[in-house]
């Protein structure tokens, strides 16, 4: 006889199903066929750009890094009629794709066969599968008995040759998914004379005609490196760029967007919301929420149009005004004091995590850490080098940070001789700095106020994310323009989908040289040749946007919360605000 907490498990074991390894929500966006430009529903053909069109094109110091790639054109992709046996097969879409695309390295290749990498460098970004995915679908579509390998874990994969063959069988499962758990990526560089020879031999062995190499500005100009050292050395194998951070700092004059920017703005203003409807609630704390954004504050600029803060701290700004951090604290107990005198102590502040590289004051200071940082004979960990070494008004602004702040300023370097900013607690700082500053004005009977803050960082929260229709959509056409790229024998190129501001039918795609893209920055104490980020504009209509709205938003609760990411419905097409505003749009973006 069964006892009865026996009979009360049995009774759950209908149950079991609910527990199972995917949500109902992973399957159904598993399901989801993104809409995609007509111009790749159909034969195209590519076209190259009249001269010039790139833009002013990049210094002379660029060309000189990257001779076999200087006078590389724009190319738009245009569509074409048929024309009997076309290698460009009409198809209505993803949702035609058939078979496998494998092929044994044992047997001849097809002559319109394709073997073709890619890679995922640095961070995560929501997208990154649907890329592979229509890059995989261009294959299926248009070049049968094709060949896709993922090169695992980054850039390193390359180096290792750790790869794998990416099937229609295995994409199924990852499509419209989040995260980069497929192929994996990393932050290995691939720029010294023996990593670019094991780079070539590798790629040379696996025959493979591309590679494409989805990342940010410093993956793209690793881009860039490859496909000028595979040229350099006769190798067919072309390199294409695909333009991807959550930062957004990532676009131009034909690249509207980085990939993962939408989704990541909306995960983190749904988080910032909640904490609006908290604060108006308790109506008792200030919550200081650092957001990510190493070089541009585009993600603290979208989020507070998205929640309407109490303040947003734009590093641009901070910059170009030469403010120091006492002038942001002031700013922000001046904000403070006054909603105190209306009763209302509670409220948003929101910090670009690169923000404490914007105040030119600690830039100076960090500027001159990474220069004896790069130097490998100094002990700069130790406190004492510092103080030997430091400037004398770098010095004063070292000794003049709390204990906790110089130390991580001091920890180790990124592989792009960048500071690690995620790992230096700005929020943590301001809100010590403003409560020693409402200490010192309540003293003199200037705040009779109450003041209790919170800190929060928001970071890999919004980085793997279920992509947004959006970005799911701009992402399987990134990769499948890549494919059409390397199929017409392009290389040193980016991927783009511009006219976003149109249905995704309407769409126009192509492909920007990524040396045009390209200024020369100091690097590890070197100058190199880098494609440049692209800052927060202060005259451009998002920024301005925001101006004209912050004085408002900062005496006022006009808290907005928008909720989870949307799937369906009236809003799950729309774009971000940041987009909108730059293409000039009044109404929000729909991609259908």
């Amino acid at each position: 006889m069964l006892s009865p907490s026996s009979k009360k498990h049995k009774s759950l074991e209908p149950r079991l199903d609910l527990f199972a390894a995917d949500s109902p929500l992973q399957e159904s966006r598993r399901q989801w066929v993104p809409p995609r430009p007509l111009v790749l529903r159909g034969p195209f053909q590519i076209k190259e750009s009249p001269s010039g069109a790139s833009g002013k094109g990049p210094s002379s110091d660029v060309h000189n890094a990257f001779k076999h790639l200087k006078g590389s054109a724009a190319v738009t992709l245009v569509a074409t009629a048929a024309t009997g046996a076309s290698a460009n097969k009409q198809t209505n879409g993803p949702q035609n794709r058939s078979g496998t695309n494998s092929v044994s390295n044992g047997h001849a290749k097809d002559p319109e066969s394709l073997r073709i990498g890619i890679v995922l460098s640095g961070g995560q970004a929501p997208g990154g599968h649907n890329v592979i995915g229509g890059l995989l679908d261009y294959l299926l579509e248009r070049r049968l008995g094709s060949q896709l390998i993922g090169f695992k874990n980054g850039p390193g994969g390359i180096l290792t040759k750790s790869c794998m063959d990416i099937t229609d069988t295995i994409m199924a499962e990852f499509r419209n998914q989040g995260g980069f758990h497929l192929i994996g990526s990393g932050r290995d560089k691939i720029e010294s004379k023996e990593q670019l020879t094991v780079a070539a031999s590798v790629v040379k062995e696996l025959d493979l005609d591309g590679l494409v190499v989805c990342g940010g500005d410093d993956s793209n100009t690793n881009a860039a490196v490859l496909a000028e050292d595979f040229a350099s050395r006769g190798l067919k194998t072309c390199v294409i760029g695909v333009p991807k951070t959550i930062d957004g700092d990532l676009k131009n004059s034909q690249v509207a967007t980085s990939f993962g920017f939408d989704t990541a703005c909306k995960v983190y203003s749904e988080q910032i919301g909640n904490l609006m409807m908290d604060a108006l609630s308790a109506k008792k704390y200030y919550h200081f929420v650092r957001l990510m954004g190493r070089a541009a504050s585009h993600i603290t600029l979208e989020c507070a149009l998205q929640t309407h803060p109490q303040a947003a701290i734009i590093c641009e700004e901070v910059h170009q005004q030469d403010r120091t951090l006492a002038d942001i604290v002031d700013e922000i107990a001046d904000i403070v004091a006054g909603r105190a005198e209306e009763g209302k102590n509670y409220g948003i502040v929101l910090i670009p995590e690169g923000l404490i590289e914007h105040v030119p004051q600690i830039g100076a200071l960090i500027a001159e850490l990474n220069e004896l940082l790069a130097d490998v004979t100094t002990d700069v960990q130790s406190h004492d080098a510092v103080l030997t070494r430091l400037s004398p008004a770098n010095l004063a602004v070292f000794e003049f940070l709390p204990a906790c702040t110089r130390q991580q300023l001091l920890l180790d370097r990124d592989p792009h001789g960048n500071v690690q900013v995620s790992r230096i607690e700005t929020e943590q700082l301001l809100l010590q700095l403003v409560e020693l500053e409402l200490d010192k004005r309540r003293k003199e009977d200037k705040f009779c106020g109450k003041f209790a803050g919170l800190t929060h960082y928001f970071g890999y929260e919004g980085r793997c994310s279920f992509p947004t229709n959006f970005d799911a959509a701009y992402c399987s056409t990134l990769g499948y323009v890549a494919g059409a790229l390397v199929a017409e024998g392009k290389t040193g190129l980016m991927a783009t989908a511009s006219s976003l501001d149109k249905p995704c039918a309407d769409w126009t795609v192509g492909g920007y040289p990524l040396i045009d893209m390209m200024c020369i920055e100091r690097r590890r104490g070197k100058d190199k040749p880098v494609i440049k980020k692209a800052l927060v504009e202060l005259e451009g209509p998002v920024f301005k946007a925001f101006q004209q709205m912050r004085s408002k938003w900062a005496q006022g609760d006009c808290f907005r919360s928008p909720g989870p990411i949307q799937f369906s419905g009236p809003h799950a097409d729309a774009a971000n605000f940041t987009l909108a505003l730059e293409l000039g749009t009044v109404q929000p973006i729909q991609i259908v």
